[in-house]
């Protein structure tokens, strides 16, 4: 109920700009859904969602530009495809192309 009440109180004035850190955790499935299509629709009305998830699924359904950070560093942003072309996987979903841009980086450590 607690996270229902914030992410309500985040979106009750319209902002433009919204940041939130892994907002569909302690959900139920209907209300998870429920978030998504109003996220949706918020950026659909041109404003913009900055998202944090572990949830790699739900990066990969709902952004525009995925950002991926290892060790505390942005190593990888981009679209989905321009990931994919970066890790050299281009069928892969993102949590392949995830472990393999962190073992790049690993390696590269």
């Amino acid at each position: 109920m607690r996270q229902k009440v914030a992410l309500a109180g985040a979106l009750i004035h319209e902002p433009s700009l919204i940041i939130l850190d892994e907002p569909l955790t302690g959900l139920d499935a209907g209300s998870a859904r429920r978030v998504k299509t109003v996220l949706r629709e918020h950026v659909a009305n041109g404003a913009t969602v900055v998202m944090t998830t572990h949830i790699l699924e739900v990066a990969e359904r709902m952004a525009e530009r995925i950002g991926v950070i290892a060790r505390g560093r942005l190593v990888a942003e981009g679209t989905l495809d321009e990931l994919r072309a970066r890790a050299g996987r281009q069928d892969s979903n993102l949590e392949d192309i995830f472990l393999t841009l962190v073992a790049d980086e690993s390696a590269a450590a």
